[in-house]
């Protein structure tokens, strides 16, 4: 019988350790890290976190007028949170924004792609069009909201004389003065002004898209819409995502567009709860429970800015 001896293995050597001068250069190096993410660090926390945090404490107090000569803020639990929910309007303002946020990003995002796909084509003058289509962006959202204010104005709006002109009203929409279209009006004008945003960022994603993937579809028979629907827009998917998602949290949130429209009539019709916090903390100086609306405001906006970064994350794990 035979006996197999097996060899002892000579333990590895322990890694020597780091000389002193190494490990000083690799704490010198996480300080100045450090220093240059500081500005950023210190602006966040002075800007954004410190009105973060004021603002949930602004919820559990009793907090009027009288406090900024007082300083005196008394803490009143729940209260103010029992009387934002019990209060009808409330109701009212989130589901008129959850309306006004969906039709004015289904809107947008409908007629940016499509305009983003026709510029796709090169023809004279394309660029100079482009620019004009744009100005609805860059002019103040205030004048924009005055402007249309004058275009939709029942009896001498320029709106319904065109419509007069052509045969399709007989007398004047009171786009701004019925509680039945004064919400509509407020989506179509902020379709408008949302509509240049998505077609540049769509476009800027059609122009990734390289035009030998279009070509090798054509080659395989697929007409302009196969091949749009099953090439263009799953690799447009991650733009989407992006417009979709930055667009949601700009629009849920809009104040001045409304107050300079409608102010949140008639009858509370065009409330939302930008427009609630407005009124409660402003009009009617309850700072307490407007921040509890702006707190309402602000959860709904994170849980859509931690989707954006998951979406964003999970796309980049696909790109490697």
């Amino acid at each position: 019988m035979t006996t197999t001896v097996t060899p002892e293995r000579t333990p590895e050597p322990a890694p020597a350790p780091a000389p002193a001068g190494h490990r000083s250069s690799a704490r010198r190096r996480r300080v100045y890290q450090w220093l240059f993410v500081a500005p950023a660090v210190l602006y966040l926390l002075a800007f954004f976190g410190f009105p973060l945090v004021r603002n949930i404490l602004m919820s559990f107090q009793e907090y009027t007028p009288t406090t900024y000569f007082t300083g005196e803020a008394p803490f009143n639990g729940l209260d103010n949170w029992r009387a934002v929910f019990s209060n009808e309007l409330f109701g009212d303002a989130l589901w008129q924004t959850v309306l006004f946020t969906v039709g004015s990003l289904v809107g947008q995002f409908t007629i940016g792609l499509a305009l983003a796909v026709f510029f796709t084509r090169r023809f004279p003058l394309s660029g100079a069009v482009r620019a004009v289509l744009l100005l609805p962006w860059l002019v103040p959202m205030v004048v924009s909201a005055v402007v249309w204010r004058r275009i939709m104005d029942e009896d001498h709006g320029v709106l319904n004389s065109f419509l007069e002109t052509l045969g399709l009203s007989g007398g004047g929409v009171p786009w701004l003065s019925s509680p039945s279209v004064a919400l509509l009006s407020a989506v179509l004008v902020n379709i408008w002004i949302g509509i240049p945003f998505n077609m540049v960022i769509l476009y800027g994603g059609l122009q990734e898209i390289p035009r030998e993937v279009h070509e090798a579809a054509a080659l395989d028979g697929a007409g302009p819409w196969r091949t749009f629907r099953s090439v263009t827009l799953p690799m447009l998917r991650p733009v989407v995502t992006v417009v979709l998602v930055l667009g949601f949290m700009s629009t849920v949130k809009v104040l001045d567009l409304i107050l300079a429209l409608t102010g949140g009539g008639p009858a509370d019709s065009t409330q939302t709860l930008g427009t609630m916090t407005y009124q409660l903390s402003f009009l009617q100086l309850d700072f307490g429970q407007g921040a509890v609306v702006g707190n309402v405001l602000i959860l709904i906006s994170a849980v859509f800015a931690v989707l954006y970064l998951r979406v964003n994350r999970a796309n980049a794990g696909r790109g490697k």
